[in-house]
């Protein structure tokens, strides 16, 4: 796939151990605060090993779902995105910039 000549804003997460199904490994969310999802939800896309690219309450996904992944834990994740084409920023917050597409315009 073709690379990317912008930088995507990434911010990995890793679902609670309350919310996740796999006990033995972490589950890890990549959000990109800066890619509308759906519109009508007010939501951003997100993207996991196991289903893919999806839509994301973000504010629900940074505040009850899930906690700050570490490098090591979303590694797999990243390179999966990667080799899609993405050139990503991995930030660890996101405050909207202005001027820049966002999903709550």
């Amino acid at each position: 796939m073709e690379q990317d000549t912008e930088e995507t804003i990434v911010i990995f997460r890793k679902y609670k151990k309350k919310h996740t199904v796999y006990k033995s490994t972490p589950e890890i969310l990549a959000l990109f605060p800066e890619i509308i999802g759906d519109p009508n939800k007010l939501t951003c896309m997100c993207y996991q090993h196991v289903g893919q690219h999806g839509d994301a309450d973000y504010g629900y996904c940074i505040n009850e779902l899930t906690v700050p992944a570490k490098p090591e834990e979303y590694a797999d994740l990243k390179e999966e995105l990667e080799g899609f084409g993405y050139k990503l920023k991995v930030m660890r917050k996101w405050m909207r910039r202005p001027g820049r597409r966002c999903n709550h315009d």
